[in-house]
C-alpha cells in the first residue's frame, strides 16, 4: 500500500507520524464500522422495520447538521491533536454504552441517543483530524498519505463488518459493540503521541480567524472544491445503499448475519483494491473529469445493484462501487488540502464534514425512509439512476471542474 521508505524521499520521523496517524484512523474508522453494522442489524432484526434503518441515520446527521459551525471554530482555535484524542475516546465510551443497551434490551430510543451521541463525537474528530494532516507532514508527502489512510481505513471497513457478521452469528450484539472501547482509546493513544501542530499563519484579514463563516464562504466561492463535494454529496444521498443492506440480506438475497457482512465489506473490499492499483497508476492528467466518470459509473452500478437477486453479482457490484468511490475520496481529499489555506483549515474541514457527513447519514434516513414508502428494489434503482443525473448537472453546471489541472498544480486559493 505504499508504506515502503525510500531514502531521501521520506525521512525516517516523517515516515512514523504517517504510520501513527494512518492507524489512528483506521482504528477509530474499525470500531464506527463495527458499531453501524451491528446496531443497524441489530435494530432490523428485534423491529423489522425500515423506519428504524432510517432513524439511525437520522440520528447521527442532527450532530453535523447542528454543530459544524461550533466545531469548525473549535478546531481552528484548539489544539487539534487534543480534540481528535478525546473524539476517538469518546466512541470508545459510546461502545460499552450500546453493549450495556443491548445487554439489557433497551427500548430503540436509547440506542438513537447514543447514536446521536456518536455524530457529535464524529462532527468534531472529521475536521480535526483533516485540518491537522498538513500541519505535521510536509505538502508533497499529501497524496501519499491520502492514499495510504484511504487505503487502510477501507481494509478497516473491510474488517469491520465481516468481524461483525461472524461475531453476530455466534453471540450477543452486546459482546460485539464491547470491541468499540478497546478501538476508541488505542485510536486516542495513536492521535495523542503525534508531534504537536506547527503554527498557522494569520489570515490576511483580522476577523478572519473569529468568523465561522468564512469555511462556508470558501468553499461556495471554489470553482473547483464545490463542485467536487456537491458530487459526492448527492451521489453518496442518493446512491449509498449502506443502510439498505440488512434489507437486502434478509428480504432479497435471503443470506443471514454472515451475507450481511460480507456485503457490508464488499466496498470497503474494492476500495482497497483500487488503491493498491492506484499506487502505480501515474497522477490523473484531468482529475476533474476523472472524478465526473466514478461518479456516473458509481450510480450505474448501484442500479444494478437493486436489480440483482444473485448474491455473488451482488457482491462484485459493490465491489465495483467501492474502488469507484476510493478514486473519488483520494482526489477529493487531496484537492481540499491544498487549495485551503491553513489558517482557515479547521472550518472549511468541518463545513467539508456537513458535505459528506450529511450525505452519509441523511443518505441512510433517506434510503430508510424511500424503501418504506417505494419498495427496497425500487428505492436502490432510482438513487442509482439520480446519481447520474447530479453528475450530468455538475458538469454543466461548474465546467472548471473537468478542466482541472493535475492535483500536484493546484495552490492556496
Amino acid at each position: 500500500m505504499d508504506l515502503q521508505y525510500a531514502p531521501g524521499r521520506v525521512a525516517d520521523v516523517e515516515l512514523r507520524r504517517i504510520i501513527r496517524l494512518v492507524a489512528a484512523r483506521s482504528l477509530n474508522t474499525f470500531g464506527r464500522a463495527v458499531l453501524n453494522a451491528t446496531v443497524l442489524w441489530e435494530l432490523y432484526e428485534r423491529t423489522g422495520d425500515k423506519l428504524v434503518l432510517a432513524a439511525v441515520g437520522l440520528a447521527q446527521v442532527i450532530p453535523v447538521i447542528t454543530l459544524f459551525v461550533p466545531a469548525g471554530t473549535l478546531v481552528d482555535r484548539s489544539d487539534r491533536r487534543a480534540l481528535a484524542t478525546a473524539a476517538a475516546a469518546t466512541t470508545g465510551l459510546i461502545g460499552l454504552g450500546l453493549a450495556v443497551a443491548s445487554a439489557l434490551g433497551a427500548p430503540v430510543a436509547l440506542y438513537l441517543v447514543l447514536l446521536l451521541a456518536q455524530g457529535c463525537a464524529t462532527v468534531i474528530h472529521a475536521p480535526a483530524v483533516s485540518s491537522l494532516i498538513p500541519l505535521i507532514l510536509s505538502r508533497d508527502q499529501l497524496p501519499r498519505t491520502n492514499r495510504i489512510s484511504a487505503s487502510l481505513q477501507e481494509l478497516a471497513a473491510i474488517i469491520g463488518p465481516m468481524l461483525a457478521g461472524f461475531a453476530l452469528h455466534f453471540v450477543a450484539a452486546s459482546w460485539v459493540y464491547s470491541v468499540l472501547a478497546v478501538t476508541g482509546l488505542g485510536a486516542g493513544a495513536l492521535y495523542r503521541s503525534l508531534p504537536r501542530q506547527r503554527e498557522i499563519e494569520v489570515a490576511t484579514a483580522p476577523n478572519a480567524r473569529k468568523d465561522w463563516r468564512v469555511g462556508l464562504r470558501f468553499i461556495f466561492k471554489s470553482p473547483l472544491l464545490l463542485p467536487a463535494l456537491t458530487l459526492d454529496m448527492f451521489a453518496v444521498l442518493f446512491a449509498g445503499v449502506t443502510a439498505l443492506l440488512p434489507a437486502v440480506a434478509k428480504d432479497i438475497l435471503h443470506v443471514g448475519p454472515l451475507g450481511y457482512g460480507a456485503l457490508r465489506a464488499a466496498q470497503s473490499a474494492g476500495a482497497v483494491a483500487m488503491a493498491v492499483i492506484g499506487g502505480s497508476i501515474s497522477p490523473w492528467r484531468r482529475p476533474g473529469r476523472v472524478l465526473l466518470i466514478v461518479v456516473a459509473l458509481f450510480g450505474l452500478a448501484t442500479v444494478g445493484f437493486g436489480l440483482s437477486t444473485w448474491f455473488p453479482l451482488s457482491l462484485a457490484l459493490l465491489v465495483l462501487c467501492g474502488a469507484l468511490d476510493n478514486i473519488s475520496v483520494v482526489i477529493r481529499l487531496t484537492l481540499e488540502q491544498l487549495v485551503v489555506p491553513d489558517a482557515i483549515r479547521g472550518r472549511v474541514s468541518a463545513v467539508h464534514y456537513v458535505f459528506i457527513g450529511m450525505s452519509n447519514e441523511l443518505g441512510a434516513a433517506e434510503s430508510g425512509l424511500a424503501a418504506y414508502a417505494l419498495g427496497t428494489v425500487p428505492a436502490i434503482v432510482a438513487g442509482g439512476a439520480l446519481a447520474v443525473v447530479v453528475v450530468g448537472v455538475v458538469a454543466l453546471r461548474w465546467r472548471a471542474l473537468a478542466a482541472m489541472p493535475p492535483l500536484a498544480q493546484l495552490k492556496p486559493e
